[in-house]
């Protein structure tokens, strides 16, 4: 009896490698998309002011990443099938990327709708994801903040479609919150990882 308890409560190395190898990954996923959002904000107040052609870019290159991004997340986390939100925010900003690139080519005036829309649903599919891996994966209280945040800011994009708002400076403040945010998810792997080792990976959640 004291054997099969003590194989219900404790994992032994080999089972609790897959989790610190996830944990590994997630940690850099998320420093990751925190170092690019930082540097996409950075050029966002200062290159991108003088220069429409860096603005422009800018606007392209952000949903293109957040696809890039949602789909290595899947690809190393179990794949499509054991991540389909991730696959289908993945889907969703590759069509936000192209959408943007053809509203500015044909100079439409939809830019802040199309990434209040896309806040919206991308949000609520982060939520989503981070509900999933709540039980098995650290930091995703952060995840589940960050998603519902990006919901409520896509509401004040579709809000400001038509004001005098500079595109590229009012997305950069939703950028920017999302990064800090993706910056405290990493840190809470980093730091639980050091302090509860490899027992805190079988014990915590959340």
């Amino acid at each position: 009896m004291t054997a099969i308890a003590m194989s219900d409560t404790h994992q032994s190395p080999l089972q609790l490698q897959p989790l610190l190898q996830r944990a590994a990954w997630l940690r850099k996923l998320y420093f990751t998309r925190a170092a690019f959002s930082f540097v996409w904000v950075a050029l966002a107040f200062t290159v991108a002011k003088g220069s429409p052609i860096v603005a422009t870019a800018l606007l392209v290159v952000y949903p293109a990443w957040d696809a890039l991004a949602n789909l290595w997340d899947a690809r190393m986390t179990g794949g499509a099938k054991a991540n389909p939100t991730q696959v289908l925010n993945a889907w969703i900003s590759a069509l936000v990327t192209v959408a943007v690139a053809v509203s500015l080519g044909l100079k439409l005036q939809l830019i802040l709708a199309i990434f209040g829309a896309w806040a919206i649903v991308a949000g609520l599919l982060q939520l989503a994801t981070a509900i999933r891996r709540r039980k098995s994966d650290k930091g995703q209280w952060v995840m589940m903040l960050s998603g519902a945040q990006s919901a409520l800011a896509g509401g004040f994009f579709v809000a400001q479609q038509g004001s005098a708002a500079p595109v590229v400076q009012t997305f950069a403040g939703y950028a920017g919150v999302g990064a800090v945010y993706f910056l405290i998810s990493g840190l809470v792997i980093l730091f639980r990882k050091a302090k509860g080792g490899a027992g805190g990976w079988a014990s915590e959640k959340g």
